[in-house]
């Protein structure tokens, strides 16, 4: 028996669970509530992708229309014989199949795998797990594809009914179809909810409900649980409530759901948990409830939200770890990098310290409240994450991570000497620079995603973006020069963007990616949030909103742009170029040919980003730049240098590393001095110099430290891990 049950409801992610229900149990431990936690997105999945799932799935009486569906159900005996081995392999625990897989005589084949024609040179350099992989993620798209025509209409591998939860200003839909009979998925996952409940027996339910693609399920489950259990109390809370439910009026909620919370989680249900353990106390944090049959939203409690280092380490025991699955998307690298392998998930702060972004939800708490984490208590919890998951993967999830907090974050994995491999969001910041990209690399960073939005510096600054194209091009250069994958998230469509615009933005692309400074991106549509500051005063940004009457849901907002522009229209262009530049061809298509519309021809200079890059480094450093020595020792020999009959001394200086040798060649006097002070500034000295420190010590000895520090020998280690930060 525990005191809560924590769920994430169909579907959100296949390799990983989603980390709301992992921290507030992390929390609830440190105020000693016993909690149970399940995704049963993971759970439904498995219970359908298996023997008995598809023998029961092809036993339902549906009468396919396409070729498609016909060929996979004649299939149905290939598929129900090798599901299982399928999803072990996915799981990680049958390697040795890969090779059957990739056979091309073992997976039963339908429409998806009409794609690897042309995808086939893709795998040329992959390796045999990897093609195992995509090839074992087509075939359960193949299923799924049949699932959609004839089992269940709303199944998405990560998401569920997600139309029923997107900008439902109303309930009625929702609430009338959650009147109708249980749907095929519906059935598997109050079977394995009922089972959870009466294993755990819960006083309260709390249901997590991050995106729209979990709402419906969310609702099914509270429903089930209302007319099954009728003593359980039932709350949500999530990312969806947080944004969508803000203005809720709608009473009918009421019927699947005593409390609706909003924002941070552990101090509301921290209260919740009071109030059903004593219904006496009838104090509440940022909580919709029903009173005398009306909605009110109650905030009364006086205590303050904890603070980041009092929520404790998120704590993912209850979860099924070794038995979430990996797929492969080759389209998108990024996209590879979050579906494939099981990430811890982890933020650096809360909120983002930047706060500035027009389209942006700045105006609520995730993003407007900033509390950054100190970087010891971060990598204890990383500790603590790999002891308990055996996982060495981190995400960190940030709106944007801070620069300087990444900074120490990787100083002292490296310090630990940690294994650990991580990725996270960024912004372009100017700070990222050379140095800086160097360290997060050394300390396991693999990859970073950043907003470029529109590649123009008018809308860039109209969206306070606080970067340039330029700063953009040299800081993507600067990761991808040290082995840091950059992906960009593009935007096109935002308020009073001119056609040209898109057309200039989108040659910005292509030569980001012709140089090789970007690795990944992806284009989206503006969305107009009610939350954001152009949803809050649309006038100031040109666009006229649709004004609807809110009772359920209120965050996406249709609106009409003043210029009249169709934006519509050039999204499979720019998603098709970008397909193709990631590949790294068709660079030298006019951008007309990926559009069967007339555009105008782009205003940039073919060699605009090549040129951001070939500006030369101001040859200046802050003072209390901190110097690090990321290498080891390195080995020394004197010899004798000679010229018109004078003889001096030389030190040869020989550094190692995991894959090169650097030799470099200094007056003796130096390289002593260079060695002595290697020494000191080595990772693990609990006091770091500074570059005026260094300055100061290198001139007691010799003349000017720039003429020194800014040499071909000095340069060559700066590249070598001799690190200014």
């Amino acid at each position: 028996m525990k005191d809560i049950l924590l769920i994430t409801p169909p579907f959100t992610q296949l390799n990983t669970p989603y980390p709301a229900t992992a921290y507030l149990k992390g929390f609830l431990k440190t105020k000693s509530i016993s909690a149970f936690q399940m995704d049963l997105g993971i759970e439904v999945i498995l219970a359908v992708f298996s023997k008995e799932g598809l023998i029961n799935l092809f036993q339902v009486d549906a009468k396919p229309e396409s070729l498609n569906s016909q060929r996979i159900l004649s299939l149905q005996d290939d598929y129900v014989n090798t599901i299982d081995a399928v999803i072990t392999f996915l799981q990680g625990k049958n390697q040795t199949l890969a090779r059957q897989i990739c056979s091309g005589n073992f997976l039963p084949e339908a429409l998806r795998f009409s794609q690897l024609d042309d995808m086939e040179w893709a795998f040329g350099s992959m390796g045999m797990q990897d093609k195992a992989k995509h090839l074992a993620t087509l075939y359960l798209e193949d299923l799924s594809d049949f699932m959609v025509e004839c089992v269940d209409e709303n199944f998405g591998f990560s998401r569920y009914a997600e139309r029923l939860g997107r900008s439902a200003n109303s309930f009625d839909e929702l609430h009338s179809h959650l009147q109708n009979e249980l749907t095929y998925i519906d059935k598997i996952t109050l079977k394995i909810l009922a089972q959870r409940l009466t294993e755990v027996q819960p006083k309260l339910v709390c249901i997590s409900v991050p995106f729209p693609g979990n709402l419906y399920s969310a609702f099914r489950c509270a429903q089930f649980i209302k007319n099954q259990f009728p003593t359980i109390k039932i709350s949500m809370g999530g990312g969806f409530p947080n944004t969508e439910l803000r203005d809720l009026k709608d009473k009918r909620v009421f019927e699947f759901f005593d409390y609706i919370t909003l924002d941070d989680g552990e101090l509301p249900v921290e209260l919740l948990n009071s109030n059903v353990q004593n219904p006496n106390a009838k104090e509440f944090k940022r909580t919709f409830l029903l009173e005398n049959n009306q909605v009110v939203y109650i905030n009364n409690a006086i205590q303050p939200d904890y603070k980041q280092s009092e929520v404790g380490t998120p704590d993912y025991s209850d979860l099924l770890l070794d038995q979430y699955i990996s797929v492969i998307e080759i389209a998108n690298p990024m996209h590879s990098l979050w579906s494939d392998g099981r990430w811890n998930k982890l933020t650096m702060a809360h909120g983002c310290y930047w706060g500035k972004c027009t389209f942006c939800d700045i105006s609520l708490d995730y993003i407007k409240l900033y509390e950054p984490i100190a970087a010891k208590t971060l990598v204890d919890r990383m500790e603590q994450m790999i002891a308990q998951t055996g996982e060495s993967g981190f995400h960190f999830v940030d709106e944007a991570a801070p620069p300087a907090l990444m900074r120490e974050v990787a100083l002292e994995i490296i310090r630990r000497k940690l294994t650990v491999t991580w990725w996270t969001n960024i912004r372009f910041e100017k700070s990222f620079s050379t140095d800086l990209c160097l360290l997060l690399k050394a300390s396991g960073c693999i990859a970073v995603s950043g907003g470029l939005e529109v590649a123009s510096d008018r809308l860039l600054e109209l969206i306070k973006k606080g970067v340039t194209v330029e700063q953009v091009a040299q800081v993507t250069r600067n990761f991808t020069e040290n082995g840091i994958m950059v992906h960009a998230y593009l935007m096109y469509g935002y308020p009073t963007q001119t056609v040209q615009e898109t057309v200039d933005s989108l040659e910005m692309v292509r030569q980001l990616f012709e140089v090789g400074v970007l690795q990944s991106g992806f284009w989206h549509q503006f969305a107009m949030t009610a939350h954001s500051p152009v949803g809050m005063f649309p006038e100031d940004f040109g666009v006229i909103p649709e004004q609807n009457d809110i009772t359920f849901a209120n965050n996406d907002i249709q609106f009409k742009d003043k210029t009249g522009i169709n934006h519509d229209k050039f999204s499979f262009g720019l998603k098709k170029s970008l397909y193709n530049y990631m590949h790294g061809i068709c660079f030298d298509y006019e951008l007309q040919d990926w559009f069967d519309f007339k555009i105008p021809r782009t205003t940039i200079a073919p060699d605009f980003i090549l040129n951001c890059l070939e500006k030369e480094d101001v040859l200046s450093v802050k003072p209390s730049a901190k110097v690090i020595w990321l290498g080891g020792k390195p080995k020394t020999e004197i010899f004798t240098k000679s010229k018109k009959g004078t003889v001096w001394e030389m030190m040869q200086l020989t550094f190692l590393d995991k894959k090169d040798t650097l030799e470099i060649n200094l007056e003796k006097d130096k390289g002593e001095w260079l060695v002595k002070t290697i020494d000191l500034l080595q990772i693990n000295n609990l006091k770091t110099l500074t570059f005026a420190q260094l300055k100061a010590d290198y001139e007691m000895q010799f003349d000017d430290f720039e003429l020194f520090w800014f040499s071909k020998p000095m340069k060559a280690l700066n590249e070598f891990g001799l690190v200014l930060l």
